[in-house]
């Protein structure tokens, strides 16, 4: 990649690199300072016997430091090898420079304790000493040519053995300190590693979970999201998109539940997921708070109630499979009995009004419970699904032809919409029948506002972007309570003294069977929506 920075060589180290560098700025800091002070400040002249040695001397130092600069792209074996030949260069340079200036008395030995310091540091474990003894060679083979010109005393040589002392000490110290800073830097990098690792296992089991879980941070942005969560929301969510562009009604519960979490009194409510198949239930969680007691961030976890759901009604279809018997021996004879006893009761020339209207009760109430009981027979003995692949608007014109003259409702009043030719499904068309059928009576008795010119309206269409297939029911009823909205789906459940409370539960299951998914939605301006999904296209070749 263009961008990315250019690998050190192996064996090198950051620190490595930095004390090289530093050093290195210390070579092109101290020629030119000493030519200045030598050239412009005669108060200050250091004391050079040889004056063109001197400045010829800090000329090739300096020029030493430049070609240095690009050391990093040079490929060493080690720091061993690059500190060595440093080291050379600043011996030399330096011991050059007392030799001009009439050896250790001259005082310019101490340029030689910061490099060999730095650079025993930099080659480490027994090279930390060979720097130093390097470096007081070359001041005691300086000391020793200044002494033969008869231009430094004896004297001096003691000067210079303290020298190459204070350098071995500096070497000394500096390999303790390399060797527990090496150490340092070794723990950093496994420490680095684990955590790495860490972060890389902690990414995996959240990608992989299958508990959909997204984060949201205080501004309402994606803050983390895993592959479960994005297929449920839509490609929309993803990390760094705010909350309500994604997914607006979890950004409405998200919001009631901040208002709410002190109390615990926010609604558990559920959304349709992108792809309009699933509900999702989500559950807030903070994950810390801030200075104001709000939540530093809020992890959401979304629950698909359409897997909860389809195990609870797994086990009502079993107790109901085993209470059918018991209801078709036990019930029915004494309910048909009771039914044929009224009957005859009502063909009686001496009944009054109040006592045909009792008849009546009990004719409507037997056919009720002949109806409860021919549900549950028929959830018990459901054929075998026969999935097939047929064009849906043409279907549709069929049942809507088939509804209006068998219920006797004009047709006008069962209008069909949207759904182009080539809008095909995979269903069972049986089992579609009856469920369209169920929810075209229930519009059509319980969902007319008007119930001369009331219309119930069927929509076909595309569900964006996954685009799945779905068919709606629509009417202008008085719709469902807000709070029995989770609940229509349930077996026995009614909100209607008429109604048995096993159609809705019957189409869901029959829809189910085939793929499919029966949703329930308030239509906007009042009244209600149950949309089918049908199965995703892309996974037709699994019913084929």
């Amino acid at each position: 990649m263009p961008n990315s920075p250019r690998p050190a060589p192996q064996g090198f180290s950051d620190l490595a690199w930095r004390v090289a560098g530093l050093t290195n700025l210390y070579r092109l800091m101290i020629p030119p300072l000493m030519l200045i002070v030598q050239q412009w400040a005669p108060d200050l002249s250091l004391p050079a016997q040889l004056p063109r040695l001197f400045q010829f001397t800090c000329y090739g130092y300096l020029a030493a430091g430049i070609a240095l600069i690009p050391a990093r792209r040079i490929r060493w074996r080690g720091p061993q090898t690059l500190a060595l030949l440093t080291v050379a260069v600043d011996t030399v340079a330096v011991s050059l420079l007392l030799y001009a200036a009439g050896g250790v008395a001259s005082g310019l030995g101490i340029l030689l304790v910061l490099p060999a310091g730095a650079l025993a540091l930099l080659a480490g474990g027994r090279y930390a000493f060979t720097v130093p003894a390097f470096a007081s060679l070359g001041v005691l083979v300086q000391q020793i040519a200044v002494y033969s010109e008869m231009r430094a005393q004896a004297s001096d040589y003691t000067a210079a053995g303290m020298l190459g002392a204070v350098l071995f000490i500096v070497g000394l110290l500096a390999w303790l300190v390399g060797t527990r800073l090496s150490e340092t830097e070794a723990l950093a990098r496994r420490q680095e590693i684990d955590l790495a690792s860490l972060e890389e296992l902690s990414h995996y089991i959240v990608q992989h979970l299958r508990e959909s879980i997204l984060v949201v941070d205080p501004w309402g942005a994606i803050r983390l999201i895993n592959d479960s969560a994005s297929a449920l929301l839509g490609e929309n969510a993803r990390r760094g998109a705010p909350l309500a562009s994604a997914c607006l009604r979890l950004h409405e519960l998200l919001a009631t539940w901040l208002q709410h979490r002190q109390t615990h009194s926010a609604p558990a409510e559920t959304f349709p997921s992108a792809d309009g198949a699933r509900l999702l239930r989500p559950h807030f969680a903070p994950l810390g708070q801030d200075s104001t007691g709000q939540p530093a961030a809020v992890i959401v976890f979304l629950e698909d109630t359409s897997l909860i759901a389809e195990k609870a009604q797994q086990m009502k279809l079993a107790a109901l499979g085993r209470l059918s018997a018991s209801i078709a021996h036990e019930i029915r004879n004494p309910v048909g009995a009771m039914s044929h006893a009224g009957q005859l009761l009502a063909e009686s020339p001496h009944l009054t009004d109040s006592d045909r209207r009792l008849t009546d009760i009990i004719a409507k109430n037997a056919v009720r419970v002949s109806g409860i009981i021919d549900n549950v027979l028929q959830l018990s003995r459901r054929d075998a699904t026969r999935v097939e692949r047929f064009p849906l608007r043409e279907w549709v014109d069929e049942f809507q032809a088939e509804f209006c003259e068998t219920m006797q409702f004009a047709r006008e009043r069962l209008r069909v919409t949207g759904g182009e030719p080539d809008l095909e499904v995979t269903a069972d068309p049986g089992q579609l029948h009856q469920v369209l059928w169920n929810l075209c009576d229930n519009a059509v008795k319980y969902g007319l506002d008007d119930p001369v010119t009331g219309a119930v309206e069927i929509r076909l269409g595309r569900l964006p972007p996954s685009g799945r297939p779905y068919l709606e029911v629509t009417d202008r009823g008085p719709g469902v309570k807000r709070e029995d909205a989770e609940r229509i789906f349930e077996p026995f459940f009614t909100g209607h003294r008429s109604g048995t409370g096993l159609g809705l539960f019957l189409a869901r299951e029959l829809a189910q069977t085939s793929g499919a998914a029966l949703l329930y939605e308030p239509r906007a301006g009042g009244g209600s929506t149950f949309r089918l999904v049908f199965a995703d296209p892309r996974r037709w070749t699994a019913w084929s």
